[in-house]
């Protein structure tokens, strides 16, 4: 452990945010850097456990309790070599994951938990200042070549890996960058892109090829890339959004999240005019979901310059501390403030959206009602209460209702690849999918999900490729969090 009474006398404290004002004048991200004596003294915080329950939390099996003793002895290069041993980018989750291993830390039974999220960033940056973070091509190449389709953070992870294993791997990317979600679903104040850009350099100069404007399925076709690589990796994500089903839904003025986000990275990255019906400057704009995505869409709102921003939330407001039934380690459903909501715009809750209005085919209203939740028999369900209607002004409407499933009408059709009852593709223990030598991981596989999890995805399914490619023989790759080494490094 680190210090005996760390957690003791050392209360949890996060890097400050730069003030409202000023980063809403910009689109950098929102923290400070803490110092190097702080961010010890919160890895001096991290407990002797009997079991160390964030490593049930967390998808990749980070040794947390290793590396953050190592931080608090000052020991930073041992810090992140165990670090990087089992997640290839904590740059990204360090900036980006919830923490589920905050949320399964043991100190968080009756006190606030370690804070292990901005450890990881730490570490990391720690390690890229010092120059110790460089390309480490494989020594052996092993004349295999793997094509992983999607470059988010499941598919960059299989590459990372399946290219340490010396495998030559090529990324295709249907986008003008690579990246996926981090690059088009992250504001910059989350995650600025010079992060990605920096590690893309790394894997390039490892060997990773990347190809942009690849639309896989039309040019080229499924079956074309699986005829010219020895396997391939399907890690489109889940890009189909789930849509709003009331009267009044084709009015103008009705935009996907992602649509939105995508629209102002690329303006940021100047690849998009500012001319937009998705420009929020001077509009009532409502979003419609309260997850991370209505969150960013709220930044971005406020930084465009909104006249006003609603986000609503169907369900009801969470309790301040975790209710019955809720108990530790568990996912604590509790209310937070991002630092988007933390800046401006109005919360509401237990709303569901009736009906849209609109004016020469414009939106211009959005009209709900206020429901409650109620156990029925088949489980829970919404019931309307009388009286309770409301209209809310609205230029703008933002669905941020979260995914269905990924995009594989194509796959299926060229391939036959087999889905799964909730449409995402169906694989074995291996991540491969009904059709000899085509994978898949991320979202594309489980669902919607957490970045930590794509990443483990990620990692898992370029495993199974390479024992597959190994011709069933012992993977060279590690498992989840169990072995600190490439094997054939």
């Amino acid at each position: 452990m680190g210090k005996p009474t760390g957690f003791i006398d050392t209360p949890r404290e996060l890097p400050p945010r730069r003030e409202v004002a000023e980063r809403l004048g910009d689109w950098r991200e929102v923290y400070l850097e803490p110092s190097a004596d702080k961010t010890r003294a919160q890895a001096g915080r991290c407990m002797d456990c009997g079991v160390p329950f964030c490593h049930q939390g967390c998808p990749l099996g980070n040794l947390i309790p290793d590396w953050n003793e190592l931080v608090y002895r000052d020991r930073w290069q041992s810090a992140w070599r165990r670090l990087a041993s089992t997640n290839n980018f904590p740059e990204f989750t360090g900036r980006l994951c919830p923490a589920p291993c905050e949320a399964a830390c043991v100190l968080g039974i009756n006190a606030d938990p370690v804070t292990i999220e901005e450890m990881e960033k730490e570490i990391i940056e720690h390690a890229f200042h010092h120059g110790w973070v460089k390309p480490e091509p494989p020594r052996v190449r092993t004349g295999k070549k793997v094509a992983v389709v999607g470059s988010g953070p499941a598919g960059l992870a299989a590459a990372a890996q399946l290219n340490a294993g010396g495998h030559s791997v090529t990324v295709y990317e249907a986008a003008d960058r690579i990246g996926g979600l981090l690059r088009y679903g992250i504001p910059d104040f989350k995650l600025e892109k010079w992060v990605i850009d920096r590690r893309l350099d790394i894997m390039r100069a490892e060997g990773v090829e990347f190809v942009t404007g690849a639309q896989v399925g039309v040019e080229p076709t499924w079956i074309d890339l699986r005829a010219g690589h020895d396997a391939v990796l399907v890690a489109v994500g889940a890009r189909r959004p789930r849509d709003l089903v009331v009267p009044g839904r084709e009015l103008h003025g009705v935009h996907f999240a992602m649509d939105f986000l995508t629209r102002q990275n690329k303006l940021g990255a100047g690849d998009a005019p500012h001319a937009s019906e998705l420009d929020a400057r001077g509009k009532h704009v409502v979003i419609l979901g309260g997850g991370d995505t209505g969150s960013d869409c709220l930044g971005t709102s406020l930084r465009q310059g909104a006249r006003k921003v609603t986000q609503i939330e169907l369900l009801p407001e969470p309790p301040p501390e975790r209710p019955r039934g809720n108990p530790w380690p568990q996912w604590p459903l509790v209310f937070r403030t991002s630092s988007s909501q933390e800046e401006g715009g109005e919360r509401s809750f237990g709303l569901m959206t009736k009906r849209l209005e609109g004016a020469g085919g414009r939106l211009t209203r959005l009209c709900a009602v206020s429901v409650e939740m109620v156990m029925g028999e088949r489980g829970p369900r919404f019931e309307e209460i009388a009286g309770s209607e409301v209209a809310i002004d609205v230029d703008l409407l933002v669905l941020a209702l979260g995914f269905v499933g990924p995009d594989s009408a194509k796959l299926v059709d060229q391939l036959g690849v087999e889905l799964d009852p909730r449409g995402n593709l169906k694989t074995d223990a291996a991540y491969q999918t009904s059709v000899r030598r085509v994978f898949a991981a991320g979202d594309a596989r489980r669902g919607q999900s957490l970045i930590v999890w794509a990443i483990s995805e990620g990692r898992e399914a370029a495993r199974g490729i390479d024992s597959y490619l190994r011709a069933g023989g012992s993977p060279w790759l590690p498992t989840r969090g169990n072995d600190l080494h490439f094997g054939g490094r």
